[in-house]
């Protein structure tokens, strides 16, 4: 175990071992592959996650700061095995600098005693095995995921404390966050290092078509900040790229394949793009496609999407900007009991609000006339009219004016999971009044409306990209919270 460490030390440190034990785990794959050789224990004590600790024992005055990240709650040693510490790099430092420079916290780096799971250090998960060969003989010899050591008790304060061992440095250890990222793979249809810190998440097609326009344009300007797209299956467009060729590359994206695409657009000024995903309807969506995009820890994802609005004042095409959560997805009730509060957060609402104003240009009454504040309630059941008669009590507690299905479950999974979040909704139709969703009038409202819903998501990112010290909240910390954001 290397000690005394520089934060960019031990993000080095973490860089070789990762290397290494991958290299090696690769090395006897191959070898396994080509000519039935099996590791040795020896062999074996390789293929280990880096692990990275921290201990701080404070002397005198303890440091304070209103920072809701890279602080300490108590003193103690801490630890967490990481993977992929070169994409990783800027997060890592941006944990560990305060750490060691504000409570002069020491850092170590050595081998943990969790091994990396061979599918963890293949890119297409099967490139090594060749011919009578199978998966169970690779499970035979080599380390597996073991779904029973993946899990969120961090992040869900049930991890039990032990006095003999480290306390959690971070909400997830290696082996959780390399299982979602596999996962990630396999739901977006993108490669998981596109993925950005900036995140937009719709339920409608229309959504990424008007996406894919925007970002074609944007590349196609010298001076755009935006480099490249990456689009589901692997395709880039790259800025300056011809537009016939551009609109081919775009057209040919095999994204039906995958059951959440996403659509990566790439800056190159280093303040991270955006990515839209198209997690599809339902709670079930929200709540597995948040559940990998977490490991990524970005700085905010936002829900675009459709809702009913259920006032009579409302008009289809009108704005809901969520504040609270009916939650009647009942998806994370174990894991976040529904009396718990999701609350909203200011910095993010403030950024939905101005940005409202700045892309539909009306400010005051004539933006609170199509702009509306309140509760959104989400079912498990697009069919939720049908039950009406004993939903409608509840419904008039809550005060709520929009419903859908997908929104408490991304908001509360935010709040659990400690991503900034943010719901701003479009009224599709009033199905407690009888606008309806016809055909003709379906088709007028998504050529108005989806265009201009997005560019309001878009353009609250632009806010929220200069409000990091602030965005990152402390409404979203725990009593005994890891030290890494």
């Amino acid at each position: 175990m290397a000690k005394g460490l520089t934060p960019e030390q031990a993000v080095d440190r973490l860089e070789e071992l990762h290397a290494s034990a991958s290299a090696a785990l690769r090395g006897a794959l191959a070898r396994f592959t080509e000519s039935g050789v099996v590791p040795t224990p020896e062999e074996r004590r390789r293929f280990l996650y880096p692990e990275l600790r921290v201990d701080w024992q404070p002397a005198g005055a303890v440091h304070f700061t209103r920072r809701a990240w890279a602080k300490f709650q108590t003193p103690g040693r801490y630890a967490t095995t990481v993977t992929q510490p070169r994409f990783f790099r800027d997060y890592l430092l941006e944990q560990l600098r305060p750490l060691s420079e504000e409570f002069g916290a020491a850092i170590e780096v050595g081998p943990s005693d969790q091994e990396i799971p061979y599918p963890f250090v293949t890119e297409a998960g099967d490139e090594f095995i060749h011919g009578d060969l199978s998966v169970v003989d690779l499970a035979r010899h080599f380390p597996t995921p073991v779904l029973a050591s993946v899990g969120d008790e961090v992040a869900d304060g049930t991890w039990v404390s032990d006095e003999t061992r480290p306390r959690p440095l971070a909400l997830f250890d290696a082996l959780r966050v390399d299982y979602s990222l596999r996962r990630l793979v396999h739901y977006t249809g993108t490669d998981w290092r596109t993925i950005q810190p900036w995140i937009l998440a719709t339920n409608y097609q229309r959504y990424v078509d008007h996406f894919l326009t925007w970002a074609t344009d944007e590349l196609a300007k010298p001076s755009s900040p935006y480099t490249q797209l990456v689009l589901p299956g692997g395709a880039v467009v790259r800025r300056g790229e011809d537009a016939a060729i551009a609109s081919a590359t775009v057209a040919a994206a095999p994204w039906h394949r995958f059951q959440m695409p996403a659509y990566n657009l790439l800056r190159s000024d280093g303040r991270g793009g955006v990515t839209l995903i198209n997690i599809g309807v339902g709670p079930s969506n929200a709540k597995t496609a948040t559940d990998h995009l977490a490991v990524l820890r970005p700085h905010c994802w936002l829900m675009i999407g459709h809702c009913g609005g259920l006032r009579q004042s409302q008009t289809i095409g009108d704005y809901v900007l969520a504040h609270a959560y009916l939650r009647r997805d009942r998806i994370l009730d174990d894991l976040l009991p529904p009396e718990v509060p999701v609350p909203a957060l200011a910095e993010v609402q403030v950024a939905l609000q101005q940005a409202a104003e700045r892309v539909t240009g009306e400010r005051g009454d004539a933006l609170k006339r199509r702009l509306r504040t309140g509760t959104v309630v989400s079912y498990d059941d697009r069919n939720w009219e049908l039950r009406w008669s004993q939903e409608r009590r509840r419904i008039n507690h809550a005060r709520a004016i929009g419903v859908d299905m997908e929104s408490a479950t991304l908001a509360t999974q935010g709040y659990r999971l400690r991503v900034p979040y943010g719901v701003l909704l479009c009224i599709s139709d009033k199905p407690l009044h009888g606008e309806i969703k016809l055909p003709g009038a379906a088709t007028r409202f998504y050529q108005r409306a989806v265009g201009e819903h997005l560019r309001i998501g878009l353009e609250t990112i632009d806010l929220l990209r200069g409000e990091l010290g602030s965005l990152h909240s402390r409404k979203l910390r725990s009593f005994d919270e890891p030290p890494f954001r």
